[in-house]
């Protein structure tokens, strides 16, 4: 399915869609169109461009999106490198640095990216005991209003390069 970028009234990018759900707004006179990607969609009737992006009439006010507790946000957050040995790994591991047997909880600030090496060496210990290290200290990753087109910026499409923020 295509994907579709979602601008608010204000051109602040809102949120990507698929292309149904782009064309029902559209049709219900929600969104306008404002760049197409050059592919018909034929009905019984007639053919339609496709957009691949529209822009809401209506200015949608949003809170703050806050960054999902995920392995791969984890592993995103830490660059994909071991917090121990500072190795950038292909298969990293999460690790507890309180172990969770020990009172440590599924939190921001206790858990790191590991190699399984790392992850191995330091088992189900505390790091004092383990006579290990962190390079970094972990800590919730600060969110913005474009958190969401990150992971999208390098894999977007040519024309909504004019809409995402630099």
């Amino acid at each position: 399915m295509d994907q579709v970028l979602v601008l608010n009234q204000n051109f602040e990018p809102l949120n990507i869609c698929n292309l149904r759900r782009a064309l029902v707004l559209v049709f219900c006179g929600k969104a306008e169109v404002l760049v197409e990607n050059h592919r018909l969609i034929h009905t019984v009737s007639c053919a339609y461009e496709c957009p691949s992006v529209i822009r809401l009439h209506a200015l949608v006010h949003r809170s703050m999106p806050q960054v999902r507790l995920t392995r791969r946000e984890v592993f995103r957050r830490d660059s994909y490198t071991c917090q121990y040995c500072g190795v950038r790994t292909s298969h990293p591991t999460l690790d507890h640095v309180i172990p969770r047997h020990r009172g440590g909880q599924h939190t921001w600030e206790n858990l790191v990216t590991a190699c399984t090496r790392c992850n191995h060496r330091k088992g189900g210990r505390p790091l004092e005991e383990a006579g290990m290290r962190l390079l970094r200290a972990p800590v919730r990753p600060r969110s913005s209003p474009y958190y969401f087109l990150d992971s999208w910026r390098q894999h977007s499409p040519d024309e909504w390069q004019p809409f995402l923020p630099v």
